[in-house]
């Protein structure tokens, strides 16, 4: 696989953990505002360009990427941001309690990405990847780090535990608690790097599919320009077996014109069903939060049941087609405004207070899918249902940017 050293336009390190901000896809428009309010230099004044203007206004406006891009100069000039004298990749580290991972910075082939080789497991949305080209476009930059994964491979997992030893470019701790620590590999070590690299036989897209995507078409609108780095992505890769998934759990506003009494007694009728005092959630087990009680639904206690295909395996898919669109003829996930998605990282408890609070009517608590499963998927060149991942800790935007 290719990996290709840039001239990263990043935050001095006195101000990195005052620019950095979360990514600028999984927070609500509130969020991002009160994020935005608290730092001027937050970097989602460029992600979430929106937040400077009346909430009336549409997200999409064309104003609010020319302001995307104004912030960005500004930030350059105040906070500073400083462009990299010479390419190099970067060493990024992430730790999360007793978790951690290490991975490789730098510009990914969008060749390889078109050829499939760089491969996907989710499809995209147009409106989505409308956003992010435009903003591509208008900032002339990547400011979306997309998160990769591949097997492991000892040569280059070898090299990045080396350089993760010495002294760091950026070492802080987030308001969310996770730890960020990235280092700048020197010319000989980008090189050993490169020339290794060559070795990973498949890259995977584990979160970021939109930010590809759009860096795939906004190639196509900048034109063959030898030299200006728009055949790259700005992406992290990181070893499969440090990577952790957690669930993507699924709320219901309404049961769909059915009773409390008539919704239990239809899904019992489909799936073993138990009462517990809290979520329980595992393999072929739905924790099922309703009117302040758990249950457990056992929706593989009939393993001559279970789909052979890896998708329709899924614990997404078996309760997509077992309970939500049988019991509350929730058809197209994708499109149905009853459904709120909620990250794992959030808890059980987020899925009582929405049921508690009356903003939904049934939450669902999955289990994870495993990186084994998400590679075999995507090596089968197959889709999995939306939301069926959700990748924590994430990556930060605004500490390391890679201009077209």
């Amino acid at each position: 696989m290719i990996i290709r050293p840039f001239r990263a336009l990043r935050p001095e390190p006195s101000v990195a953990a005052a620019v950095a901000s979360v990514p600028y896809d999984v927070v609500s428009r509130d969020e991002a505002w009160a994020l935005g309010e608290e730092s001027s230099l937050s970097f989602l004044h460029v992600t979430r360009a929106e937040i400077g203007f009346d909430r009336a206004l549409d997200p999409h406006d064309p104003a609010v990427y020319e302001a995307a891009r104004i912030n960005l100069d500004r930030l350059r000039r105040e906070a500073p941001l400083v462009v990299e004298s010479e390419p190099a990749l970067y060493v990024y580290r992430l730790r999360d309690k007793d978790h951690e991972q290490t991975g490789l910075a730098g510009c990914f082939s969008l060749d390889e990405y078109d050829r499939g080789v760089i491969k996907k497991h989710e499809r995209t949305r147009p409106d989505k990847e409308d956003d992010r080209t435009n903003h591509i476009l208008a900032t002339g930059a990547q400011t979306g780090i997309v998160f990769l994964t591949y097997r492991g491979f000892s040569v280059v997992d070898g090299l990045t535990r080396g350089i993760s030893q010495t002294e760091p470019l950026y070492d802080f701790e987030a308001a969310d608690g996770v730890r960020h620590t990235v280092w700048r590999a020197s010319i000989s070590e980008t090189a050993s790097l490169v020339d290794s690299f060559v070795g990973v036989q498949s890259l995977y897209i584990a979160d970021g599919h939109h930010r590809a995507a759009s860096a795939a078409r906004a190639r196509q609108t900048f034109g063959n320009v030898s030299g200006k780095g728009q055949d790259s992505f700005l992406a992290v890769a990181f070893p499969d077996h440090q990577t952790r998934i957690l669930p993507y759990n699924r709320t219901v506003s309404t049961l769909g014109g059915s009773t409390l009494g008539q919704f239990l007694a239809s899904v019992g009728t489909r799936v073993p069903m138990t009462k517990t005092t809290e979520a329980v959630s595992d393999k072929g087990v739905v924790g099922m939060y309703i009117d302040g009680q758990w249950y457990q639904l056992a929706l593989t206690s009939d393993s001559s049941l279970v789909p052979q295909d890896p998708v329709s395996a899924l614990d997404v898919s078996l309760l997509q087609d077992r309970i939500l669109e049988p019991v509350l003829s929730v058809v197209d996930i994708r499109t149905d405004s009853r459904v709120q998605f909620v990250g794992g990282v959030r808890g059980s408890g987020e899925l009582e207070r929405l049921v508690d609070s009356g903003q939904a009517a049934v939450a669902f608590a999955l289990g994870s899918v495993t990186v084994t499963e998400l590679l075999t998927i995507a090596d089968a060149g197959k889709i999995m249902p939306p939301k069926s991942t959700w990748f924590e800790p994430k990556l930060r935007d605004g500490l390391l940017t890679h201009l077209i």
